[in-house]
């Protein structure tokens, strides 16, 4: 009975009551198509159960349950995700062959989520049952937002990146607080470094940081060969960004390049051709500033062949990040901009619901939306809250990072403050990568790091309430 009623018991299971409820027992709830599930659908075999659903039914205004089995690889994406949708898949196929349910992956998503929620309960827990209980609170109110969940019943990758956050932040934490770390939670670590690195190619370069961690692990006092294989895990990490980042696909490079430069440097720009000087592009481009895309009525269209020597032989994401520190007051409009966008954990133009159920087109599900409504419509979406916010949070990280007096407390506050560091790595990426072109779901994993921040600012507040009531009743006592 004493083992049921264990903080990291307790909050699972309420976690699972809710997943359960809001994800399997409600009527179907997931996020509508946007068109990016197709990248993901050639590469593990489905596709869309209805060939004949009109274009306005299949996209954005409703979401889907049911999938039609396909050919495997008729397309390829490199992701992480893989993994995660095609082992379910496969499985799925051979018990339940009509069609494949998205409520499966669902669930393999609500798994991860479930442990991570143990773990962190349980971390929490070493401190006090109260830290423990209260951590498992702020994880339950902030990542069990139905904007956070819904994406598990879809195709997207933002679950992935989600849990892998979670994963990787407690495991790793979780080997500083102990007094000999075992080269098995080194490897679960790691793992879940790059099921996170490798689950979205924007997400590459953050490998590069987690590199120095490993190398910082190693100096630990491990189990066994554990400083060896911190070390060898560092190279292996470093190695894996570089080839994913360098083997991403060439037309999703050109799609990027388009929307930094015509969607985001030149849209609105004061000095359209100025801007096209600076960058090394002929002027005659200039007819495309302020379009995207996936924009039918260009005045040159994007695979336009006289494109390629023009625009997308000459430019890459280094000029624009040149062009960037050349005029840093048009980069701060641009972050601006992203800032006004930040608070939403989910975009609100993708419905949540199947036409079946009657909802009008583009309804959206606000069952347990405390977190992401209080976000979106409560908190300042402004660069000077988001600045007040970073350096509140490593105000308290660097205060804990200078009185640790063991090399493992510091190394956690390192890790601590690669959280903030990919926030903000997370946040400068969609507009030095894509443009102003659906940003605020480009800044998904800002909004995961943002609130994993939010929980962490929690749980040391808790620990120095405690202590201050500790050191009280001790004064009390004496």
């Amino acid at each position: 009975m004493k083992r049921l009623l264990k903080p990291q018991v307790l909050v699972t299971l309420a976690g699972g009551g809710l997943i359960l409820y809001l994800l399997f027992l409600q009527p179907f709830v997931g996020v509508a198509d946007n068109g990016d599930f197709l990248r993901m659908m050639n590469t593990i075999g489905l596709n869309y159960y209805d060939a004949a659903e009109s274009y306005a039914d299949r996209f954005f205004s409703f979401s889907h349950s049911q999938f039609a089995y396909d050919n495997l690889f008729r397309g390829f994406y490199p992701s992480s995700q893989i993994l995660l949708v095609l082992v379910p898949r496969l499985l799925a196929g051979l018990v339940h062959g009509s069609y494949f349910d998205i409520r499966v992956l669902g669930a393999v998503y609500a798994v991860l989520l479930l442990a991570a929620t143990w773990l962190i309960v349980k971390l929490g827990n070493k401190h006090s049952a109260v830290m423990g209980l209260l951590l498992g609170a702020g994880v339950l109110f902030v990542f069990y937002d139905i904007g956070y969940l819904a994406y598990f019943n879809s195709l997207f990758g933002e679950p992935v990146s989600m849990v892998f956050m979670l994963l990787t932040f407690v495991l790793g934490l979780r080997l500083t607080m102990q007094d000999h770390p075992t080269p098995k939670g080194l490897t679960l670590f790691f793992i879940a470094v790059l099921f996170l690195v490798c689950s979205k190619i924007q997400n590459a370069p953050v490998g590069l940081a987690f590199m120095l961690i490993f190398w910082r692990m190693g100096s630990l006092k491990g189990e066994g060969n554990f400083r060896k294989l911190a070390r060898r895990f560092a190279v292996a990490v470093a190695i894996v960004s570089v080839v994913l980042y360098v083997t991403a696909p060439k037309e999703l490079k050109h799609i990027n390049l388009y929307q930094t430069v015509f969607f985001g440097i030149l849209n609105e720009s004061p000095d359209v051709r100025g801007d096209l000087r600076d960058l090394g592009l002929p002027e005659r481009l200039e007819v495309l500033a302020g379009t995207n895309y996936f924009q039918g009525d260009t005045a040159i269209k994007q695979d336009d062949p006289s494109l390629t020597p023009d625009f997308y032989d000459r430019i890459s994401h280094k000029d624009v990040l040149f062009f960037y520190l050349k005029h840093p007051s048009r980069l701060i409009d641009n972050m601006e901009y992203a800032a006004q966008n930040s608070m939403s954990i989910r975009p609100y133009y993708l419905g949540s619901y199947e036409k079946s159920l009657g909802k009008p087109a583009g309804a959206v599900a606000f069952t347990y939306s405390g977190w992401s409504e209080f976000k979106n419509k409560h908190l300042p979406d402004s660069l000077w809250f988001l600045s007040l916010f970073y350096l509140a949070y490593y105000a308290g990280v660097l205060i804990h990072y200078f009185r640790a007096k063991e090399r493992r407390e510091r190394v956690a506050g390192e890790l601590l403050m690669l959280l903030g560091l990919i926030g903000l790595f997370s946040f400068l990426v969609p507009i030095l990568g894509d443009g102003r072109a659906d940003i605020g779901k480009h800044l998904f994993l800002f909004n995961v790091s943002f609130d994993m921040m939010a929980v962490v600012m929690l749980g040391g507040i808790v620990r120095i309430v405690a202590g201050f009531l500790s050191r009280k009743h001790g004064t009390l006592g004496n």
